[in-house]
């Protein structure tokens, strides 16, 4: 399907890594990380902000002719009680590309559109803004899709130890994958990448561990207590904010993670830049994403998993287990399906 897909990885990883950059020089010289409330409460930062801005201008000038699906939009920096953060948000960029100014950021941020097509890119220029908040896990997280199914995906963590054994050593991951080709880490400073596999263990190894969302809100945590009880689980759960989870199950750090449908927001539905390079990240080290019914996520269908209730990520090993747990919540179809 993907065919040689080579010149899109590559510019993706080079958006992902500058848009990684900007994010990291925002923390280091600013005191305090704040926020502008979007409409739905959520928060959004000068480095959501200008990571955007940075990918979409790499990814603009290099496919003119590709839509970008993203989070984002710049209707609340063009605001004049904002004026100050844009000016912030433009002095970021501007250490990337010095010909910014607020209105070409402005631009360049509104470059991320609200539909998709048979081919386009999608973009989630924070994933974890709260995280980012509390200098944590947060994620830049950079997709190609095409005809509704994810091609590549490339996730930039720079809080991320690159060894999962030395929680204190170097910090910044680069994971990416391309359908078909495996997938890959690699320190964001550079050097020498290496293929990642999901772990070995199966169901009832005492081994076998969650990583979970560190926001209760966006995830069922008793009823993945419960799912935890009914496996065998006992390792307590890795929480941690973004698509950084999708990088350690796909690295065998985890084995199992889960969105849940959480009872508080019943008629919620995932957004498809929460976990399209995810996803094809475990699937390319040798795991498995499907709904919790058992059904594939479709990716191509606008700005969310309409056709999908929750995502069930795993080693692939532990995946029919785990779906058969879940079994009060729907009746399932074969996965995959």
């Amino acid at each position: 399907m993907t065919g040689s897909l080579k010149a899109e990885l590559d510019v993706a990883i080079r958006a992902a890594t500058a848009a990684a950059r900007l994010c990291r020089a925002v923390q280091e010289q600013m005191v305090e990380l704040e926020s502008i409330p979007k409409e739905d409460k959520s928060p959004v930062t000068i480095a959501d902000f200008g990571s955007q801005a940075v990918i979409c201008r790499i990814l603009r000038e290099a496919f003119p002719a590709d839509p970008i699906l993203a989070e984002e939009t710049a209707s609340a920096l063009r605001q004049s009680t904002n004026r100050p953060a844009l000016e912030r948000v433009a002095g970021f960029v501007s250490a990337l590309f010095p010909d910014a100014s607020p209105d070409r950021v402005c631009q360049w941020i509104d470059w991320g559109e609200k539909a998709a097509s048979k081919r386009h890119w999608c973009l989630d220029p924070i994933d974890g803004t709260k995280g980012f908040m509390r200098r944590d896990q947060y994620a830049v997280a950079l997709a190609l899709i095409l005809e509704g199914e994810v091609a590549l995906g490339v996730l930039a963590c720079p809080n991320l130890p690159l060894e999962p054994e030395d929680a204190q050593g170097s910090r910044g991951t680069l994971f990416y994958a391309m359908r078909g080709k495996g997938a890959f880490q690699v320190s964001l400073e550079g050097g020498k990448e290496r293929p990642i596999r999901v772990s070995g263990s199966v169901a009832g190894d005492p081994s076998l561990r969650f990583c979970e969302s560190f926001e209760s809100g966006h995830s069922d945590h008793e009823g993945q207590a419960r799912l935890a009880r009914a496996l065998g689980i006992t390792a307590p759960s890795i929480r941690m904010d973004s698509q950084a989870k999708y990088g350690i199950v796909a690295r065998g750090e985890a084995d199992i993670y889960l969105r849940l449908p959480n009872p508080r927001t019943p008629g919620y539905t995932e957004k498809v830049w929460d976990h399209a390079a995810g996803s094809i990240l475990i699937q390319e080290a040798g795991g498995k994403v499907t709904d919790i019914h058992g059904r594939v996520l479709k990716f191509g269908l606008g700005e969310r998993l309409t056709q999908n209730t929750g995502v069930v990520a795993t080693n692939g090993l532990v995946h029919g287990e785990v779906l058969q747990a879940l079994g009060p919540q729907g009746e399932r179809s074969p996965a995959g399906s």
